[in-house]
């Protein structure tokens, strides 16, 4: 692949992801949906690494699924084929929610499809005015339910709301998409870049265990009826409360500081 075409780097505690392709709106190609498999797979050896931020060149996010490399390909690929690659895409996903750090989707821009899925798939949505979303998979013939799409999106905004973004495929607009509880912030463009790296150095600042954790805990509660997740949360929080970060916050409230967690910038 054109190694443009996908940006990587670390800036200390914060990894940013960036799609590049903006001539075509950051559309995905075979390629770059396996750089982003490998990158999210590595995350959990990358315990240096406390948020990672997920965004794309120019004036869109991502747009989904490249149709002539991609859409063109799959129909004439093999029933093994078809397979071996939306496994592949879902396991994306699968990989993201694995991941320790908060992911924060930095929205630019229209956002559907594929790239919808990845909004989705991530902890945090901040989005840019511009950032209208929708699930295509419909317009093309396909299922809604793509890419876990069906099993998270209800989880957000509700079940009413999911299935007239999946069945419909239509686009919302950054406001509505805040309103319903897709987006956690809407800002205006000039905003944009300094909303998404305050909320990541907030994130990096915060305590690394208890993020992780919380992460974790968010991820398994969606399996769990009341009673287990109540009993899990209490396992896991009694041991976070053994981690040095419980006693720092602690202490600096009495020595009335802000708290420096273990490994924090």
């Amino acid at each position: 692949m054109n190694t443009d075409d996908f940006h990587y780097e670390e800036q200390g505690t914060i990894a940013r992801i960036t799609l590049n392709r903006p001539e075509v709106l950051n559309a995905i190609t075979f390629e770059i949906y396996e750089r982003l498999l490998e990158t999210f797979a590595a995350l959990p050896q990358r315990r240096h690494l406390r948020v990672v931020v997920l965004t794309g060149a120019g004036r869109a996010f991502c747009t989904g699924g490249d149709v002539r490399s991609i859409i063109g390909r799959l129909a004439d690929s093999t029933d093994k084929e078809l397979l071996a690659f939306t496994k592949m895409t879902c396991d994306v996903v699968l990989k993201m929610r694995e991941a320790p750090q908060p992911i924060i989707a930095a929205l630019n821009g229209t956002t559907a499809g594929a790239g919808a899925a990845l909004a989705l798939a991530s902890d945090i949505r901040i989005a840019a005015e511009s950032a209208q979303i929708a699930f295509l998979f419909v317009k093309v013939g396909l299922s809604g339910a793509d890419m876990g799409a069906a099993h998270l999106l209800p989880r957000l905004i509700g079940l009413t709301r999911a299935t007239e973004m999946l069945m419909r495929g239509e686009f919302i607009d950054a406001r509505t998409a805040e309103q319903w509880g897709l987006y956690n912030r809407v800002v205006p463009p000039e905003s944009f870049a300094a909303a998404v790296q305050s909320w990541a150095s907030d994130l990096a600042a915060g305590p690394q265990e208890g993020l992780e954790v919380t992460k974790k805990m968010l991820n398994r509660g969606l399996g769990f009826d009341l009673a287990d997740a109540l009993d899990v949360e209490a396992r896991e929080q009694a041991r976070c409360m053994k981690h040095s970060d419980f006693r720092e916050a602690y202490d600096a409230f009495v020595q009335k500081r802000k708290p420096a967690f273990k490994g924090a910038p």
